[in-house]
């Protein structure tokens, strides 16, 4: 498979991350706003537009989608809408987003991560379509998939075009994970009742939540409704592809996930580390790619991981003072993973499986013993359900899980399959 990932081992031993084989030659991939260009925007020849973007916007050079529309002839920019970290990624994880005025065009800047969300009919009132180009990393957490949900929400209410130009899922279109997000558990961090890795682009996405009725709000209680959407398809990406596949230059979609294997990664740990209960790596150098506790013995949970043999992965003991968040300054031992056959491992799966080693080798510190109580809550928003936390605290065993954690993936992949863009 391309982009299979694999151990160097002369890296693990001087402590390095993890590394993929080179990339296999493959099409030049295009992404939507290149095609879009080499089109001649004529999709939006004449309209009045208005851009969903960040940093990650950029064409195959690092030209800002913003600049490629603002100097498009015949296409009249007119509003900027910003998601979490802003348009131009100024603004911390979990930071309100400002209304400003975007100091490189001069154009009115709105916030869609602060006070409002969903964009008003006043922010919308100037213009024709709405334009979507941002980098999305495959996982339901991510909320920038969140935020596009609230604008077509929006689109269709105040009958607006949507347009999506769309780009690589960094995890591939074939990894699809988790459960289905459950009444009482919808938020900014799980919108819609699709899995936690849904094997989508979000063009696709896009078009299966329009088509299938899934843009229901935030609380998942609103009549269905579709919005006038267009997705402007990538050339050259394949469903086997991750993302050193599309020699795309990768530009950081959160202060967290810096490289493409940050994705891969994020999933495998991400959901662990609502609970901050231990380190997995942000405030370090490794985000997502490790966990570590002040009372972890490195050379024992390296090798009781390992004694398990989970398809997929490998554990190096390691040794951090994080810089920041979960036990910062503090002298930690733990493990760092490295994904070694992309296609079998179930990434969602490692981190309760970690949580169950330590509980085997420290049962005083079983996780649901010791985390903050207070984070209970977004920990299940996030799964989507209460049942996946509630039903492991009890015996501390993956397969208590497992099923109830997949019980969805077969009707997902089925369902999805008839909105695919790309084989």
């Amino acid at each position: 498979m391309k982009g299979l990932l694999v151990i160097a081992i002369s890296f693990m031993l001087a402590g390095c991350a993890s590394t993929s084989q080179p990339a296999k030659s493959a099409p030049e991939v295009k992404t939507g706003i290149e095609v879009l260009r080499d089109n001649g925007f004529k999709e939006l020849q004449g309209k009045r537009v208005g851009l969903v973007t960040n940093p990650t916007g950029v064409d195959r050079n690092l030209v800002s989608t913003v600049d490629i529309l603002a100097n498009a002839e015949g296409v009249e920019l007119v509003a900027l809408y910003g998601p979490e970290h802003g348009v131009r990624g100024n603004v911390h994880a979990g930071g309100h987003v400002d209304s400003s005025v975007d100091p490189a065009t001069g154009l009115p800047v709105y916030s869609l991560y602060g006070a409002t969300r969903k964009p008003t009919k006043e922010m919308l009132d100037s213009i024709d379509v709405i334009v979507y180009d941002i980098q999305d990393n495959g996982c339901r957490s991510f909320t920038y998939i969140s935020t596009l949900g609230l604008l077509m929400e929006a689109a269709a209410e105040y009958d607006k075009e949507l347009m999506v130009l769309d780009r690589p899922n960094p995890l591939g279109g074939n990894k699809v994970e988790g459960c289905y997000v459950e009444p009482g558990y919808f938020s900014f961090v799980s919108q819609f009742r699709i899995p936690y890795l849904y094997g989508l682009t979000v063009g696709e996405l896009a078009t299966l939540l329009n088509e299938e009725g899934l843009v229901v709000g935030e609380k998942g209680d609103k009549e269905p409704f579709k919005c006038r959407l267009t997705v402007i398809p990538m050339e050259g990406w394949s469903r086997d592809m991750l993302y050193a596949d599309t020699k795309l230059p990768w530009v950081l979609p959160s202060p967290h996930v810096p490289q493409p294997e940050s994705a891969i990664y994020y999933p495998a740990s991400g959901i662990l580390g609502e609970l901050g209960y231990m380190s997995i790596g942000v405030g370090y150098t490794l985000p997502f790619q490790l966990f570590a506790a002040p009372w972890i013995d490195a050379e024992k949970l390296a090798a009781a991981l390992n004694g398990r043999g989970i398809e997929g992965v490998r554990f190096r003991p390691l040794y951090i003072q994080p810089f920041y968040s979960a036990h910062a300054g503090e002298n930690l031992g733990g493990v760092q993973m490295y994904v070694t056959d992309f296609d079998k491992v179930e990434l969602s799966a490692i981190q309760f499986q970690v949580l169950e080693a330590v509980a085997e080798l420290y049962p005083e510190k079983k996780v649901f013993d010791n985390a903050n109580e207070g984070r209970y809550r977004m920990f299940d928003q996030v799964c989507g359900t209460n049942y996946i936390r509630e039903t492991f605290a009890k015996n501390n065993r993956y397969a208590d899980i497992q099923e109830y954690w997949n019980k969805d993936v077969a009707a997902f992949k089925e369902l999805s399959a008839k909105y695919y863009l790309y084989q």
